[in-house]
């Protein structure tokens, strides 16, 4: 459940694209993200010495995912260094450790597992780990502090700009309910959401597989093209259908990779009511002063 949070931001050198150490101020848990030019100075801090999760980020994924690995460490600096050699892929790494320094490494170990089997289930980024492996056991006790410790974890991430353990699709609401759109039209017929990040077309929607002249060595033609080579969009049956949720900058931007062609996605996602994505969203918006 999502409530008022307060985040410190620390910058070391200054350099808010260099190394950043962030904290809830009320919790324990400290998340330092170090660029992977900075390995150097990263290794000269405390925090290199400890016990902790790390999250190593790069280049995209031949699906157009981003990349992470997620590892653990009794010496975070040490595995880091070995990384350095041995992983071309990466130029960031997120290293999660305890400010009290009472991580062990019976929580490192669960923390390592539950992070990629809950990176896997939001598949918003590509894995380099291959499968979850087989559940460490944990004690019940340092379990539930390990469920704080992602916790913080998580929302730290996602602070720092990597959401890597959030859905592209909202949460249900209290009643178990979800607003959708749809778009549909020429064969097309794809259902998704409007997020604070932008439009998700959902998993099995189905659009048009023809473009219009109009758009034709286009921009437009180029992004479906890339969704087609990128796995996102499959032919099937004369349809292309997405073979997993997909998040666009922009209403109209889904709804022209659904229609093949330019598309207001305002007035063509529609609400089961047959109300625009318009009148339900931007409409509503006024103000009174």
């Amino acid at each position: 459940m999502n409530r008022p949070q307060t985040i410190q931001i620390y910058l070391p050198a200054g350099d808010p694209r260099g190394m950043r150490v962030a904290e809830i101020t009320t919790r324990i848990v400290r998340v330092l993200e170090v660029p992977r030019s900075q390995l150097a100075d990263f290794l000269k801090m405390p925090e290199a010495q400890q016990v902790g999760v790390y999250f190593l980020m790069g280049e995209l994924s031949e699906a157009g995912l981003p990349r992470v690995y997620i590892g653990q460490s009794g010496n975070v600096g040490n595995r880091l260094v070995q990384h350095n050699q041995s992983k071309d892929f990466w130029n960031r790494a997120l290293v999660v450790i305890s400010l009290t320094n009472s991580m062990t490494q019976t929580h490192a170990l669960f923390l390592e597992w539950f992070a990629i089997s809950e990176a896997t289930k939001a598949g918003r980024y590509s894995l380099e780990n291959g499968n979850t492996g087989a559940r460490p056991h944990t004690p019940a006790p340092l379990e539930a502090d390990c469920h704080e410790i992602h916790e913080t974890a998580a929302t730290l991430l996602a602070t720092l700009g990597q959401p890597i353990f959030e859905p592209l699709a909202n949460a249900p609401t209290a009643k178990g309910e979800k607003e959708l759109f749809y778009c549909k039209g020429s064969g097309a017929d794809a259902v998704g959401e409007y997020t604070t990040e932008g439009f998700v077309v959902h998993k099995g929607s189905k659009g048009r597989a023809e473009i219009v002249a109009s758009i034709q060595g286009t921009s437009n033609e180029r992004l479906r093209n890339q969704l087609v080579l990128n796995g996102i969009l499959s032919a099937q049956n004369g349809l292309l259908i997405f073979t997993r949720d997909h998040l666009f900058t922009s209403p109209s931007m889904a709804a022209m990779a659904v229609m093949g062609r330019s598309a207001n996605g305002w007035i063509e996602w529609k609400a089961t009511n047959g109300k625009t994505l318009d009148e339900v969203k931007r409409q509503v918006v006024t103000n009174d002063i």
